[in-house]
């Protein structure tokens, strides 16, 4: 077992922002990467360097928008194998850093770009957050409760499953082809066409019914008691997925109420069915729903807050929740790898780095003196 991670050897510049590319990186840097997270120094001040995608890396400023600074990237990008960025299409020509100019100096050079909504069509200007991916999507017309606005979701979706982890996968993909040509290439990824894929059971059911399903009235989504969440009587919830009829019958034959089990999607019955549920699951607390149904072989699961998370003994044995400790001798909590490869596994190895911190060691390490370190930052370029 090899215990540097799948991609050691791999080179990366991260020069995105925010959640998407710096989520994509630190998936690379898990599984052994060399990452340099570049950014100006200036974006310091805005309060949005995440350190929770910040780990396994290094950073160092840079303004690219300086000859010097554009010097300095270009020697970094000479024998890199991936430049990872998430500007507005067209920002990385103006600085001159676009993958055309970096590919005639390194043509082997896998050069991603993360954007909301690629790099070509009639959007391709306009600004977005994740919310707006999902509108454009069609995924958030199916969040949120039945004839009520749609609701944003609690988590950023589009920025990590449609643009960061596909940027992931076009990496790893491009890296792949790489092996067998020996030619690098460009990748574009729209976090609302990683998106689109989310539609794929409703786009089915689409295709079998005619019509299309309906925020939190389809069989997946609140419809029928049997796909659900309840609240018990300790104000905790409870979710049950027992889509499969032999689920469904395990819990109706506990609750007493074996006449429901081929009613299971009747439409006539439903609600008559949902007010039992409900009235049922309020008759205990979490717990004691706990201890009786994991006897059975019934889907549930308590909706867990963000700390019990963290406290869950599950995801300590899986090692999905980590302590970490900090430069300030401070342990914080940190969530793991989730892809476990068996004989180069990914690994938390270090703390999220500092802004900036390793910026006169990388500058060293290609050469420029402490003198022309000192140099660089009076004037600016880091």
């Amino acid at each position: 077992m090899l215990n540097c991670g799948a991609l050691a050897g791999i080179k990366v510049l991260d020069l995105s922002r925010l959640l998407p590319g710096p989520f994509c990186s630190m998936i690379l840097a898990d599984h052994g990467a060399r990452v340099i997270s570049i950014e100006d120094k200036r974006f310091l001040s805005e309060g949005l360097y995440l350190s929770t995608v910040s780990r396994n890396k290094e950073h160092m400023t840079l303004d690219l928008k300086k000859q010097k600074g554009k010097e300095i990237f270009f020697k970094l990008a000479k024998d890199a194998d991936v430049i990872l960025e998430g500007f507005r299409p067209g920002v990385v020509s103006k600085l001159g850093v676009d993958y055309e100019s970096i590919k005639k100096i390194n043509p082997a050079v896998i050069y991603c770009s993360i954007t909301g909504y690629g790099q070509t069509g009639s959007l391709v200007n306009r600004a977005g957050h994740d919310v707006n991916y999902l509108s454009v999507s069609g995924v958030l017309d199916l969040i949120g409760e039945k004839n009520k606005p749609p609701s944003i979701p609690g988590v950023q979706i589009g920025d990590i499953a449609g643009g960061g982890m596909n940027a992931a996968i076009g990496i790893l993909l491009a890296l792949f082809a790489r092996e067998k040509t020996g030619k690098g290439q460009y990748i574009d990824i729209s976090m609302t066409d990683g998106l689109l894929n989310f539609l794929a059971i409703p786009l089915f059911l689409k295709g079998i019914t005619g019509s299309g399903v309906k925020r939190s009235d389809w069989f997946l989504s609140h419809r029928y008691a049997c796909y659900n969440t309840y609240e018990t009587s300790d104000s905790k919830y409870i979710s049950i997925g027992a889509v499969e009829n032999r689920f469904w019958k395990n819990l109706c034959d506990y609750l007493g109420v074996p006449d429901y089990t081929p009613l299971q999607y009747d439409d006539n019955r439903r609600k008559e069915i949902m007010v039992f549920m409900i009235t049922a699951f309020r008759q205990k607390t979490y717990e004691e729903w706990e201890s009786e149904l994991s006897k059975l072989d019934v889907c549930f699961a308590k909706v867990q807050t963000i700390d019990e998370v963290l406290a869950d003994p599950f995801f300590k044995e899986r090692e999905m929740v980590l302590e970490v400790c900090g430069k300030d001798g401070k342990a914080t909590h940190t969530i793991g790898v989730p892809v476990k490869l068996s004989e180069t596994p990914g690994s938390v190895r270090t703390p999220p780095v500092q802004f900036g911190e390793n910026t006169k060691a990388i500058l060293l390490e290609i050469g420029y003196t402490d003198e022309e370190v000192m140099e660089l930052s009076k004037n600016g370029v880091i």
